[in-house]
């Protein structure tokens, strides 16, 4: 069992992933920014903690991350305000990354996109622009950190039913569901073969397990 702190407790895919790592036996603090979503969390078998990381500082980070083994990061701004998305997805990702080290939790997932990366191609003036770079300087900053790190890296998500396969060899972004996501998420907990590997996917036919075993 690991002790396991999912920073954006209240996201779809986080919904998705409590309940599979609860069932795994892990112990689940799921952190929401809102009180309303308290419940939601609750009934995954998480338990919610309200804070609104976007407003910490390192060394409150650190206290939130201190006694657990494992940090998630499946947290989002959701687009729309790039100021905030900086602000959540590149600044906040970041200082989380450097609490978990600063509080001795040594494995950190990064719940990511597929086309992250520095080159990623996309228009300033286009409104994705600011995720696109936000989330590159994120996992960058995760890929040169001394954690046991793993970006997880899906393609275009949908809410197809879950298959428990993908293709995590495919060069191009295709589709895979929020199910599958999570359930590669919580697969990728406990698979040290993903240890500093970033994993791009999409649906694909191989089974998720064998997948991350690479």
């Amino acid at each position: 069992m690991s002790r396991i702190l999912l920073i954006g407790g209240h996201g779809k895919v986080a919904l998705l992933l409590e309940p599979l790592l609860v069932d795994a036996g892990h112990d689940v603090t799921a952190v929401v920014r809102n009180s309303e979503h308290e419940h939601d969390v609750a009934a995954t078998g998480a338990t919610p903690l309200v804070a609104d990381v976007e407003h910490l500082d390192v060394a409150a980070l650190t206290d939130l991350a201190r006694g657990h083994d494992i940090v998630i990061w499946s947290a989002g701004a959701g687009g729309g305000n790039p100021d905030r998305t900086y602000a959540l997805d590149r600044d906040t990702a970041i200082r989380s990354m450097d609490a978990a080290a600063a509080a001795g939790v040594r494995r950190y997932l990064m719940v990511s996109y597929f086309g992250a990366r520095a080159d990623h191609g996309i228009d300033p003036d286009n409104p994705f622009f600011a995720y696109a770079e936000a989330k590159a300087a994120a996992d960058e900053h995760l890929r040169a950190s001394d954690l046991d790190w793993t970006i997880l890296a899906p393609s275009t998500l949908t809410l197809d039913e879950p298959t428990g396969r993908i293709d995590a060899e495919a060069t191009a972004s295709g589709s895979v569901s929020r199910a599958d996501v999570a359930a590669v998420t919580a697969a990728a907990v406990d698979e040290p073969a993903t240890i500093g590997r970033t994993v791009r996917f999409n649906a694909g036919d191989t089974p998720i397990a064998e997948a991350l075993r690479g």
